[in-house]
């Protein structure tokens, strides 16, 4: 799989047509139990290809029961400077059920030996919406995680998606999914909390002291080109997207034999304009009009949806752009879906 990786960064140094590479992220599957060499070996493969700024952003995902003296030493001489940790829960009850293999301890413990070894620009990810979680729990998870003193985090609602061990206990009555009262309550808790310990919600999701928001991250909410490596992974450069075969044996073997292992589409203006309403209003930032014109023609009806939603206090208009309010972002997918063409 490694050579099958580097072989791939090889292959498709043409595809960001020689931009400058900003930030580099380790994640998907485990890429913590990645060794030393076998890190040196992909971030050489990097360098050797493509042109990279002088102090790049590298993340690498990590589970608490990953983390130890000897991996994070090693993570640091391989280069990797940012960490991002899946705590996900501080309730034993939900971190088995969600088959995570880390204890309330190992979560609790694996920030500040991060800190020991000189790793300060760390973010954690934490799940709401959880079955059976409380406010009152709820509230403990976050306050738990800002005693940690980390300077970004990202918080998700949990999703039960299709053919998945979750959605078959939830067909079966054996859990029941948080209503959506509750999983919007949950999130306003979040935001203002978050909002009133000096944390920037940058991104629905995301939430960082100030000049700690994911450089990475945020390229793709600003529409940068990224190139994406390995079995599932996917590549945007303007103009077309293209994704990997997610099988790992045919992603190896395809590459061996010098077959194709991806699939391509061309983006139409009409799923570029949505596109660019769809990150953009993930954003602090929103999304400027001016940039939506440039791809094509405003529909006739956007004015008109765009005033509706300003009445209802779901969107902020500023001059030329337009961003979610809070109560906005409780329905960020509802309302871009409503201004696609």
């Amino acid at each position: 799989m490694l050579d099958s990786i580097c072989q791939e960064l090889s292959d498709q140094v043409t595809y960001l047509e020689g931009k400058t590479i900003e930030t580099i992220y380790f994640g998907g599957g485990t890429p913590s139990l990645l060794t030393q060499v076998e890190l040196a070996k992909i971030l050489d493969t990097i360098h050797a290809n493509y042109q990279i700024v002088s102090y790049p952003e590298i993340t690498l995902e990590s589970n608490p029961d990953d983390i130890s003296l000897e991996s994070l030493k090693m993570w640091n001489l391989a280069g990797v400077n940012r960490l991002s940790i899946g705590l996900q829960s501080f309730k034993p009850e939900d971190l088995e059920w969600m088959n995570r293999a880390h204890t309330v301890d190992e979560a609790l413990n694996c920030i500040q030996l991060a800190k020991s070894i000189g790793f300060e620009n760390i973010t954690v990810d934490l799940i709401y919406g959880l079955p059976n979680l409380t406010m009152d729990e709820w509230q403990n998870h976050i306050l738990t995680v800002l005693s940690m003193d980390v300077p970004h985090i990202s918080a998700y609602c949990l999703t039960v998606e299709a053919k998945t061990a979750l959605a078959n206990m939830v067909k079966k009555g054996k859990i029941v999914p948080a209503s959506e009262d509750i999983q919007s309550d949950q999130f306003l808790l979040l935001l203002n909390t978050l909002e009133q310990n000096d944390y920037q919600q940058y991104e629905i999701s995301n939430f960082s002291k100030p000049g700690a928001e994911s450089r990475h991250n945020g390229n793709y909410w600003k529409g940068e080109w990224y190139l994406g490596v390995g079995p599932s992974a996917h590549s945007f450069n303007g103009v077309s997207r293209r994704w990997n075969v997610s099988n790992n044996q045919i992603y190896m073997k395809s590459l061996e034999d010098e077959e194709p292992y991806s699939e391509t589409e061309v983006l139409s203006p009409d799923n570029q304009f949505n596109e660019r309403i769809l990150i953009g209003l993930r954003t602090m930032r929103g999304v400027n009009i001016e940039e939506l014109q440039q791809i094509q023609k405003l529909p006739d009806e956007f004015a008109e949806k765009i005033s509706d939603f300003e009445k209802s206090d779901w969107l902020a208009v500023n001059g030329l752009t337009i961003a979610l309010t809070k109560e906005g972002r409780l329905r960020a997918d509802y309302i871009a879906s409503e201004l696609f063409v």
